[in-house]
């Protein structure tokens, strides 16, 4: 990744603290972007009389706000960088700073995957379900299908996706793959994301049934994981850092599905649960929490309600329940779960652990609108 190609775009934070005469701003970035914190805060400090703190704990998205322990400090201004704003409320004056890349890599490379996923779509399409009962281990195969879980589809476009820092891309990058032959759709999430074709690790709400299949302009695995597991449609990248090409693998989608598939079977003898509550200002579902308690103490078993900013093995392991719903970030119980010592489930699985869900309806993400 070459820092040097993107851009930080200070100037509307710059002009908003001369105008305030901001004397104090916390500066907040994501973990790819803190090696050059210093050198932000040095301009920013350069054309400002501001002095600026660094945040410096770590920070996964615009869920994630600085928020009244920097107040405590008298700051008077959050900078937050390369997220965009979502309908949250941190309780402080937040500007959201936009980064760009300049990439723009070909198309060519991705075209094979996309014409292998269009025949996959295709196929779907017209398939005839038929009108019968399921039995219960084909329930559980459709449930960790990597793809082929949700209901028929009614088209097969291409859904063109990005992480935030490429989105500037994907209206150019639409007429390219309309030139050679796709239809193509930029999905329009909820109010949690701010952009056409956004997708966040927790909201992937743009999808529709007309969408068969995806490309994702951006880099790494966290986002099309997500989408793969909400969607349950095949996934092409296009990494515009490298210009590189690939799909997310079934065989690894699968994976991860029959390990939620075991976590939830190993939940089936579980007397009581931890309910986690994000105390984010972004990720706290308190309802969400209370109602997986009620439904917990329906059946007979123990819930117990636990409220923290930062979760990991070392602050619950040590309780004694038998398992963990979390209602916090929906990916720490997608990607951190074998770092707990007991099941860390998500409110889904445990409808279904606790026959409120069937297995025959697929998986469900869980996603924060």
């Amino acid at each position: 990744m070459d820092m040097n190609r993107h851009e930080f775009q200070l100037d509307d934070l710059i002009e908003r603290i001369k105008a305030n005469d901001n004397r104090l701003v916390a500066l907040q970035v994501p973990e790819g972007l803190k090696m050059q914190a210093l050198e932000m805060m040095d301009s920013i400090e350069e054309d400002t009389s501001a002095r600026i703190i660094l945040a410096a704990d770590p920070c996964y998205g615009a869920c994630d706000l600085v928020h009244d322990k920097m107040q405590r400090m008298g700051v008077e201004l959050v900078a937050h960088m390369g997220h965009s704003q979502m309908n949250i409320d941190s309780g402080m004056p937040t500007e959201f700073i936009n980064v760009t890349y300049d990439g723009d890599p070909a198309i060519d490379p991705v075209l094979p995957i996309l014409e292998q996923h269009r025949r996959i779509a295709e196929s779907r399409l017209s398939r005839v379900e038929e009108d019968r009962q399921m039995s219960e281990e084909e329930a559980k195969e459709l449930f960790v299908d990597a793809v082929g879980r949700v209901s028929p589809l009614k088209g097969t476009k291409l859904g063109l996706v990005g992480s935030i820092q490429h989105l500037h891309l994907i209206f150019e990058y639409k007429e390219r793959l309309e030139a050679v032959g796709y239809e193509v759709e930029i999905p329009v999430g909820g109010a949690r994301l701010s952009f056409p074709g956004q997708v966040l690790g927790c909201n992937y709400s743009g999808d529709s049934d007309e969408i068969g299949h995806y490309l994702f302009l951006g880099s790494g695995d966290f986002h099309p994981i997500g989408l793969v597991l909400h969607t349950g449609k095949p996934l092409a990248m296009l990494d515009p850092y490298t210009g590189g090409a690939e799909e997310m693998s079934f065989e690894r989608i699968e994976k991860i599905l029959r390990q939620r598939f075991g976590l939830i079977m190993s939940c089936d003898e579980a007397k009581s649960f931890g309910i986690l509550i994000g105390e984010k200002p972004g990720q706290m579902r308190r309802n969400l929490a209370l109602r997986m308690k009620r439904k917990i103490e329906k059946h007979g078993k123990k819930g117990y309600l636990l409220a923290l900013e930062h979760i990991g093995p070392e602050l619950i392991d040590f309780y004694p329940v038998d398992a963990f719903v979390n209602t916090a970030c929906p990916r720490i119980a997608i990607d951190d779960s074998v770092r707990y010592a007991k099941p860390l489930i998500t409110p889904f699985e445990l409808e279904v652990a606790l026959g409120e869900k069937k297995w025959e309806l697929g998986y469900k993400f869980d996603e924060i609108p």
